[in-house]
């Protein structure tokens, strides 16, 4: 049996969990690209950015990374994947089944497992049960986000009033999904109007996601379902190839801005 080591105690435990989380809150105040959402389009994204040296950060409402990709459809685990997303299937590793021409399957826990894997060990930053709250603006242009622990909008407001807190970035990517928060903030404001997603048509969708994703307003770039929404395209349903690609565009996309910005002062 093994012998564990000496002379730790609790309040090592507890001194190196806050120590390491305060160091890394502090440095990710201020980032190149903050990520609203760690479903599969803002893990695939976040993962191609910090390849490249971007320094990102994902933060993600739940106690759990990975949103639909999870479960794939209908509480059934496995995930589909149409043409050509298997090709990145293939980059992270994730051994599929062919079922048909065009069509391939991995069973969803494993696929979504591998996602998080590669973002982490791409070195993405994430912080969870953390909920956007608001986004900071700067002359008409998205600067950041405003940020409270998930729990604290449970509370009724007599019980506790818990301020937000910011984190600044040069872009933000809003991959929170069907919700679309971060546009959602802007249609509240009265600057934008965001007409929702259309009825299932996956023909049609996984391809307009992906050709629509982009800068939506300055500062902020959508993918995945987010993208639908503030268009108005068909939803695909559980097939999750385009959620892979939209990530990755959007990626793309955020790299190229950063470029176009790159003689700003720096974050860093």
């Amino acid at each position: 049996m093994p012998t564990f080591s000496t002379g730790i105690g609790e309040k090592d435990i507890t001194r190196a969990i806050v120590k390491t989380f305060t160091e890394q809150f502090l440095e990710y105040a201020e980032s190149d690209v903050i990520i609203v959402g760690g479903g599969p389009s803002g893990l695939m994204a976040g993962r191609d950015l910090a390849l490249k040296g971007v320094k990102t950060l994902i933060i993600e409402q739940n106690n759990y990374l990975g949103g639909g990709f999870w479960i794939g459809g209908y509480l059934m685990n496995p995930a589909t994947f149409r043409h050509p997303a298997q090709e990145i299937l293939d980059e992270l590793g994730i051994k599929y089944e062919r079922y048909s021409d065009g069509l391939y399957v991995a069973p969803a826990p494993y696929a979504c497992s591998k996602l998080i894997a590669a973002a982490c060990e791409a070195g993405v930053k994430i912080l969870n049960m953390t909920q956007l709250d608001d986004i900071i603006m700067r002359d008409n242009r998205a600067a950041g986000v405003v940020v409270n622990w998930t729990p604290v909008n449970a509370l009724p407001r007599q019980v506790t009033c818990v301020d937000p807190i910011a984190l600044e970035a040069r872009l933000i990517i809003d991959a929170s999904g069907h919700d679309a928060v971060v546009m959602r903030r802007l249609e509240e404001r009265g600057i934008i109007k965001i007409p929702g997603m259309g009825a299932m048509w996956v023909e049609m969708s996984e391809d307009a996601v992906v050709e629509h994703t982009g800068e939506a307003y300055p500062g902020i770039i959508v993918a995945g379902m987010a993208v639908a929404e503030v268009y108005g395209l068909p939803r695909m349903g559980p097939t999750f190839g385009a959620m892979l690609l939209s990530g990755r565009k959007a990626a793309q996309v955020a790299y190229e801005k950063l470029r176009e910005i790159e003689e700003a002062p720096p974050i860093r």
